[in-house]
């Protein structure tokens, strides 16, 4: 299927996606409207309204419409998974705004800001069971147990970020443990499902879920990689604001890991015991440019993004598949 040819080829990805898929996307924003509704409990609607309102490129879902239609579906139950995939989402950002103290989210007060913390970690309880409710309307067993363990996967990589983040024995491959759970695991599981409800072969689900996978870790080394040296007017985020938190991400420890004594004294001062000084951060981007920490997490991202592109070539050659392989190399190519 060909996606809407009236959509420049100059758009974004993520909005040629949104423009092809357009009537989906609006029966899925109805599906959300109607069950994020509370008969009894008027603080759920206004709480994740303002969050489920306030924007954002509802990428997720759109790659559960297009793995489905990718695959030739055209029943009604891609509608139900990708407002699952959103609401599983939206849940998440709920509780990490409570576990972050954060303040702000897409440019507005956070809920947790706005109401309070125990409302926040309430209606997100509150998403995650109707994302189950949801996810049973398909009828689907698999799909179930594609989604419930994505979210058990979700969970358990908040827990361990939360105790390897400040932690220097850190290394890259508990860090990917982390990535993978807290981001690329709703990825794959959104593009996974797309493939299942619409019976596709196992090879091409297999696909789905890899380019899924390669595309959620791809998308957060990026965004780790910006805290670093992005334009915060296009972020949203000031410069060194990981560092400000104390988030051992991938370009630190990668420099951790050449760091000699003195190098690995300054990171655990300003990491690990939280003892920041002016002057701090510059010391931190030196030490990154030392070591060639940015150019090798730049290199990273852009492994993932080619991984999550060469996982789609056994799909059918559609407008759909290529712009689903531009998204891959969109995600990384903001670090050009």
């Amino acid at each position: 299927m060909s996606l809407d040819s009236s959509v420049s080829k100059a758009a974004k990805p993520h909005d040629v996606l949104a423009a092809g898929l357009r009537d989906e996307m609006r029966a899925v924003n109805e599906l959300i409207r109607e069950r994020m509704a509370s008969e009894h409990a008027p603080r759920i609607p206004e709480v994740t309204a303002h969050l489920v309102e306030a924007g954002g490129k509802r990428l997720r879902p759109l790659l559960t419409l297009a793995a489905a239609r990718l695959c030739g579906y055209d029943g009604p139950y891609h509608v139900h998974l990708a407002a699952t995939v959103e609401f599983i989402h939206t849940a998440t950002l709920l509780h990490d705004d409570v576990v972050d103290e954060s303040q702000q989210r897409r440019g507005r007060p956070t809920a947790n800001l706005l109401w309070d913390n125990k409302s926040s970690v309430l209606v997100g309880d509150y998403l995650f069971a109707r994302a189950f409710q949801l996810m049973t309307d398909t009828g689907n067993m698999r799909v179930l147990r594609i989604l419930s363990n994505a979210a058990a996967t979700i969970a358990e990589g908040e827990v361990l970020q939360m105790t390897a983040a400040q932690d220097l024995a850190t290394d890259e491959s508990i860090y990917l443990k982390v990535v993978r759970g807290k981001t690329a695991a709703l990825f794959s599981a959104a593009t996974e499902v797309g493939g299942v409800i619409a019976g596709a072969d196992d090879a091409h689900v297999k696909a789905l879920f890899d380019y899924g996978d390669a595309l959620g870790i791809a998308f957060q080394i990026a965004d780790d990689l910006l805290d670093y040296q992005g334009d915060s007017g296009a972020t949203g985020k000031n410069i060194g604001d990981d560092f400000r938190e104390r988030k051992l991400t991938l370009p630190v420890i990668k420099a951790v890991a050449e760091a000699d004594a003195e190098e690995r004294a300054f990171w655990s001062r300003t990491i690990e015991k939280g003892q920041q000084d002016e002057g701090d951060l510059e010391h931190a981007m030196a030490l990154l440019t030392k070591h060639g920490a940015l150019d090798a997490t730049r290199k990273d991202a852009f492994g993932w993004s080619c991984k999550a592109r060469a996982a789609l070539e056994i799909l059918p050659q559609t407008d759909l598949r290529d712009t689903l392989i531009e998204l891959s190399d969109y995600v990384v190519a903001r670090l050009n």
